[in-house]
């Protein structure tokens, strides 16, 4: 019996997909709607979503449904424990966006050291004609050489944050869990991280255990001089005590790609704030064009490896 595939969110992938060399039908929808998700995939053997939920509730009216290819890294959009007990397969991106992400966080980090926004808002308001020297220094300018970088989370794109850290001359500090993941990685306490560094960045899954890792009381053990990098999954921030850190000058700034609840159309304390030392961006780190075409080639690859008997980068 031939597959039959049905990518519900195509229009999150802006590149080229390849059609599977197995025999195969194939449908596709620009996006899905929770109410419409079950009827899409009413005989489908193998979903594609990149961030379309596929929960307990729809995965058991799907009795035909072997495998879900998820069209990015993260997954928590899967019921994995679902899928696990009934024979689900479920496959992410490996190692695609290693080094757009990190790109991104930098020019961010970059951004927000150096007040680019502030200094750009001065010379739009006419700040520069009215000073009498070549130039005015109404905004801290802080070097990334010789700064430290706490990298929270230490898998790839941890690892790759790291290496343009190193590159500007900063000094990297690390917080995970034994054992490392690479070769000379020391691990520092997570309080400590916090502590101790000019810039903390986020490079983690979203799981029950990594869910408000950065509350209220976590920003208060950061330099009042920090900030605060999330180019990860937004629940990793409480964003209320964001909001609030930001308020009081508790950090002096953040740069953040990603919101607890995407899209935001029910609001977001975030997306009220004006403020130059805070940069958010519509979740578009991952999105070079040549990280989407990786992920669309490695994607096609999975299905293909999974429906040979081979599967590859389950997570169930």
């Amino acid at each position: 019996m031939a597959e039959h595939i049905v990518f519900l969110d195509r229009s999150t992938l802006q590149a080229q997909v390849r059609r599977p060399s197995f025999e195969h039908g194939w449908d596709e929808y620009p996006t899905t709607s929770v109410d419409d998700v079950a009827g899409r995939l009413r005989h489908a053997t193998i979903a594609i979503t990149n961030k379309v939920p596929l929960r307990a509730s729809t995965l058991r009216e799907l009795p035909a449904l072997r495998m879900i290819a998820v069209a990015a890294t993260g997954y928590d959009v899967v019921d994995v424990g679902y899928c696990r007990e009934n024979g689900i397969a479920v496959a992410n991106i490996r190692n695609y966006a290693v080094h757009t992400v990190p790109e991104h966080a930098f020019a961010l980090i970059g951004a927000l050291r150096r007040n680019l926004l502030a200094y750009r808002q001065d010379v739009e308001r006419g700040r520069w004609q009215q000073v009498d020297q070549f130039c005015f220094f109404d905004h801290p300018i802080r070097d990334l050489h010789g700064a430290t970088l706490g990298i929270v989370g230490e898998g790839v794109l941890g690892q790759a944050t790291a290496a343009i850290g190193r590159a500007y001359g900063m000094r990297i500090l690390f917080a995970d869990h034994a054992p490392p993941k690479a070769d000379g990685v020391d691990f520092t306490p997570f309080d400590d991280v916090l502590a101790r560094s000019d810039v903390v960045s986020l490079h983690l899954p979203l799981t029950p255990q990594t869910c408000g890792l950065i509350g209220l009381e976590q920003l208060r053990r950061m330099k009042r001089s920090a900030i605060l990098i999330n180019t990860s999954r937004g629940g990793l921030v409480d964003e209320e005590a964001l909001v609030r850190a930001l308020d009081e000058g508790l950090i002096a700034g953040a740069g953040f790609d990603v919101l607890t609840t995407e899209p935001p159309k029910q609001g977001n304390p975030l997306l009220e704030l004006r403020r130059p030392n805070f940069i958010l961006t519509p979740h578009i780190a991952w999105a070079s064009d040549g990280a989407m075409q990786i992920l669309a080639d490695q994607m096609i690859d999975n299905i293909e490896a999974f429906v040979a008997g081979r599967p590859q980068n389950l997570v169930t």
